[in-house]
């Protein structure tokens, strides 16, 4: 059993918390619209939490001394930034670095303002080339595939 010392815990969000519609969250038509209990965007993109999602997230808030963040590379973070709020997820999360630029960016500026060392950050993404160059800086990284679950995350609480 893995002895937790993670304090951070940070997630893309495309292909990792959500599927916007089969396509990235850049992509997408807003505005976003619930019809029928599913959300769709003005193309009728049909996005969608991962099942497991909003259980990882409660779980997470729950836990004494655990950061929340997202690092997202997208063009349009504004898209990014609706969904989360029509996700209700937003709430969650105490940073988010939602901006076009490397994925070590978006790290560096997790970890200053947490002021943990790597060691002690999680990341969880779907592409392999961002899991590469972040585990570099020593944060632990997790390969996310067909969405986020509670498995994935289980490992690090």
């Amino acid at each position: 059993m893995y002895k937790r010392k993670i304090q951070v815990f940070v997630f893309d969000l495309d292909f990792t918390l959500w599927n916007a519609g089969d396509t990235f969250c850049s992509e997408t038509n807003p505005p976003y619209l619930w019809e029928e209990g599913k959300l769709l965007d003005r193309s009728g993109r049909w996005m969608r939490l991962y099942p497991d999602t909003l259980e990882i997230l409660n779980t997470l808030q729950s836990i004494d001394n655990i950061i929340i963040a997202s690092a997202s590379r997208t063009e349009i973070p504004g898209n990014a930034m609706q969904l989360m709020e029509v996700f209700d997820i937003g709430k969650y999360f105490n940073i988010k670095e939602i901006y076009p630029g490397s994925k070590i960016e978006h790290m560096k500026r997790i970890q200053e303002q947490v002021n943990c060392p790597f060691d002690q950050i999680v990341f969880f993404d779907d592409e392999l080339r961002n899991i590469e160059i972040v585990s570099a800086l020593g944060a632990k990284c997790v390969l996310v595939e067909n969405g986020i679950s509670l498995n994935l995350v289980n490992e690090y609480i």
